[in-house]
């Protein structure tokens, strides 16, 4: 199937897609904020550059997209109908670079923890789950013993 856009409007389309500072993202940091906790932003003293870094409990966050993150069975995690091959393979190195750096940071006694982009779009229209989910970072961050959680 044919892309509905010309090929100059999909690439300036894509290069307006940012890698730090996206809604999401920010939208986390000021919960966080707003609860008193203080961090470090895209912080480049561990490896991946988390979105969200709390050096003293040495958890990183990552805000991750479920489109360029691939999802597991997220709607927004689906599979462009042109240059397929392109985009499956793309996809493939964003995922085994994700879990080659998670695998990374916990070698080195970083936790981690993922927050889908997906679960920030619930977040905004639903002020309990907000609440579950902030409270549930703060859960990880100071009392959690696991290595790596999604959210």
């Amino acid at each position: 199937m044919a892309d509905i856009k010309s090929k100059e409007a999909r690439s300036a389309n894509m290069a307006k897609i940012r890698s730090k500072h996206t809604r999401p993202e920010m939208y986390i940091r000021s919960a966080l904020f707003k609860r008193n906790l203080r961090f470090r932003v895209n912080y480049k003293g561990v490896e991946g550059n988390p979105d969200i870094y709390f050096t003293k409990a040495r958890v990183a966050v990552f805000v991750n997209g479920c489109y360029w993150h691939r999802h597991d069975g997220c709607k927004y995690a689906y599979i462009p109908k042109s240059n397929t091959d392109f985009w499956l393979a793309k996809f493939e190195t964003n995922v085994r670079r994700d879990g080659i750096v998670y695998k990374i940071l916990e070698e080195h006694g970083v936790r981690v923890l993922v927050v889908w982009e997906c679960t920030v779009k619930k977040m905004k229209s639903d002020a309990g789950l907000h609440g579950d989910v902030i409270s549930q970072i703060e859960d990880f961050i100071f009392t959690g013993s696991t290595m790596f959680v999604e959210v």
